[in-house]
């Protein structure tokens, strides 16, 4: 006995026109579905040569992705083209599912790929086979044909099945928005450590989805293919999908050796700015909100900065000072998305740790975005899964305030008491976001009165870096200091002192 459903369903016409506004407003964004900077010219900004070598790798045409006899994995190696993006509306409302399947769209076109099309469906849950309904299943095999896709980009995490079968509906290439941001994520990896953490949460995320087409995955290999062994070994071997199997989970236990392996130099790195009593502000934030353009504009470094996703991937630790003369080090993050890939979270915990271990968060958030507060509670999300990164003082910085709408940014300021409105871009507002960071700096909590010998310069000089002095006057034996330290140069000046007679 069929009931009513608490919302009466949209006529088709209705369905149809919304389906079409969404599409709409997709396709009608030029460069990125989320480009809030657009206006801005980018030819003569910092990290240009970075930006022109990513152009250069970017995907390029004429690259089939049909589904032929070819494993998951070398798959792997193909590129994406002309995709069709598919959204599920359950419980959001129509603005929350048009600013997602936006997102997507930018998700795509930061990985290379060009978007044709967009369809929403309106359904309680996803189908357990399909994703989407039977019916609308096969209007998505439709368009897909109509447009000439050759991929569809679906905006949830699939299950293995569910891809499976909606693959054999469209009969184009299948992908889930975990999988979109992992490419990412490997297209923009360039350090070492990055590569691999990338390449150890593709592999975490494909083991389970490893498959193929045609006859592929049930073509046995003998024992000297499977194994290296020759004569007397040889058996019915393992069948390829076995076979890709072993080989995905040998490189992943070397990849998080290599890992674990790099951890004690970021440790040590880390170390060595605490030990010379240096604060960290920790530069977080959703992607593409402008972190690495604020970077730039606070401490005059020379970082990419790119209007896309997930630009920034490793950290990219930067030399600051506060109003008042006080040296502090800003690390740009990787950015956060909602839905972020736990694969993803797990390969970058030892990054992440950087914003744990700072003594103040910068929160940079994109006050021109449709859905800010949406994006404020995707990255505390992630940072609820950083031990101690919630009990860290925050500051909540409004960039792109040249672009939003006045009457948002009071709304957010009255919302986010302890926020600021900037503009990394033109300048506004930094000189506030100066003087916020000052004030929720760790102040040094020794007290010295000290003489240091002319010999020691360096100290005199740290203690101005430093510290904060009240006192400075030039005697006989050297200069006069009363200030406030870090316990460790208090030891260093005290010793100097007192070994100087």
């Amino acid at each position: 006995m069929s009931q009513t459903p608490p919302e009466a369903e949209p006529t088709n016409t209705e369905g149809t026109r919304r389906a079409e506004e969404v599409v709409a407003r997709v396709l009608a964004r030029t460069g990125t579905a989320l480009a809030s900077t657009v206006g801005h010219d980018t030819s003569t900004d910092a990290g240009w040569l970075e930006r022109e070598a990513r152009t250069g790798t970017r995907r390029t045409s004429g690259l089939s992705t049909e589904l032929e006899d070819i494993s998951e994995v070398e798959y792997r190696q193909v590129r994406l083209e002309k995709v069709v993006l598919v959204g599920l509306r359950t419980v959001e409302t129509q603005e929350e599912a048009e600013n997602s399947l936006r997102e997507l769209a930018a998700l795509a076109e930061t990985a290379g790929s060009e978007v044709l099309d967009a369809m929403i469906q309106r359904r309680v849950t996803p189908d357990p086979a399909t994703y989407l309904g039977k019916g609308k299943a096969k209007e998505l095999a439709e368009l897909v044909a109509a447009t000439g896709a050759d991929t569809v980009i679906v905006d949830s995490e699939l299950a293995p099945s569910q891809r499976r079968g909606l693959e054999d509906v469209v009969k184009v290439k299948v992908v889930d928005r975990t999988a979109l941001i992992l490419d990412i994520f490997a297209q923009h990896a360039k350090s070492r450590e990055g590569k691999a953490q990338v390449e150890l949460a593709q592999l975490e995320y494909l083991l389970p989805r490893l498959r193929g087409w045609g006859e592929s995955m049930s073509r046995q290999a003998g024992g000297r293919v499977a194994s290296g062994e020759g004569i007397g070994s040889r058996g019915p071997g393992e069948t390829k999908i076995e076979l890709d199997r072993r080989r995905i989970r040998t490189r992943m236990a070397r990849l998080r050796t290599q890992i674990k392996d790099m951890e004690p130099s970021r440790h040590t790195q880390r170390a060595a700015r605490r030990r010379g009593g240096v604060p960290s502000v920790a530069i977080a934030g959703y992607t593409n909100a402008g972190k690495s353009t604020l970077l730039n504009r606070l401490t005059g470094a020379d970082v990419l900065v790119e209007n896309a996703l997930f630009a920034t991937l490793d950290p990219t630790v930067r030399r600051a000072t506060t109003p008042d003369g006080r040296l502090h080090t800003l690390t740009d993050t990787v950015g956060f998305v909602r839905n972020l890939p736990t694969q993803l979270v797990e390969a970058f915990r030892s990054t992440l740790e950087e914003v744990g271990q700072a003594d103040v968060i910068l929160h940079v958030v994109d006050g021109a975005h449709p859905d800010p507060l949406g994006q404020i509670n995707a990255v505390h999300a992630v940072m609820d899964t950083i031990p101690g990164a919630r009990d860290i003082p925050e500051i909540i910085a409004l960039n792109k305030a040249d672009l939003a709408p006045p009457e948002q940014i009071a709304l957010l300021r009255s919302v986010l008491p302890h926020s600021v409105a900037v503009s990394a871009w033109t300048g506004y507002g930094i000189e506030e976001l100066r003087e916020k960071i000052q004030d929720m700096l760790p102040r040094p909590r020794v007290q010295v009165d000290v003489v240091v010998p002319y010999s020691r310069g360096d100290l005199v000089h740290a203690v101005h870096e430093e510290g904060e002095v009240s006192v400075e006057e030039y005697v006989a034996a050297g200069t006069h200091l009363v200030a406030r330290v870090d316990a460790y140069l208090a030891d260093k000046l005290t010793a100097a002192s007192v070994s100087d007679g």
